[in-house]
């Protein structure tokens, strides 16, 4: 099964999905734009609508999508508005592309369960659209130069 959620700067978000249970791949790209077939620079534009996105493929037998759904909001500040940490724009705003009602009922169950712990939660729930993958350069990124995100940490909330 494969499952897309956008928090900001993709190559942290890659790096975090890359190391849970379940996950057997991951592929970095863009979501929810207008623009057909983006490039990295389209998209830094700001005018093509497109978030950063991370998609996964994982078993859902080892992994349930509600546990990606908490995982995802473990790993960047679903309460900021114009973008994720140091990155600003529109393309690092907080996502979740859903497929189906199941996965937005998952989703905004966990949203619901933030708001009651007093988060102002920013994230948004889309309709799945297109993904694009990104360049080749971007895939796998902190994994391939050997360091670790600057731009995402884990924080337990759930």
């Amino acid at each position: 099964m494969k499952a897309y959620f956008a928090c900001g700067c993709f190559w942290g978000a890659e790096f975090y999905f890359n190391r849970a249970d379940g996950v057997t791949s991951t592929t970095v790209g863009y979501m929810g734009g207008t623009t057909e077939n983006p490039s990295y620079e389209d998209v830094c534009r700001g005018n093509t609508g497109h978030l950063e996105t991370t998609e996964i493929v994982y078993e859902p037998d080892k992994t349930p999508y509600e546990k990606l759904v908490k995982l995802f909001f473990e790993i960047h500040d679903f309460t900021q508005t114009d973008g994720q940490g140091p990155d600003i724009g529109e393309q690092y705003l907080s996502a979740v592309f859903v497929q189906n009602d199941v996965e937005r009922e998952v989703v905004q169950k966990i949203i619901d369960e933030l708001k009651v712990r007093g988060y102002a939660v920013a994230t948004t729930i889309r309709d799945f659209s297109v993904f694009w993958p990104a360049e080749a350069y971007h895939q796998d990124y902190y994994d391939r130069n050997g360091k670790r995100p600057y731009c995402h940490a884990r924080k337990q909330i759930f």
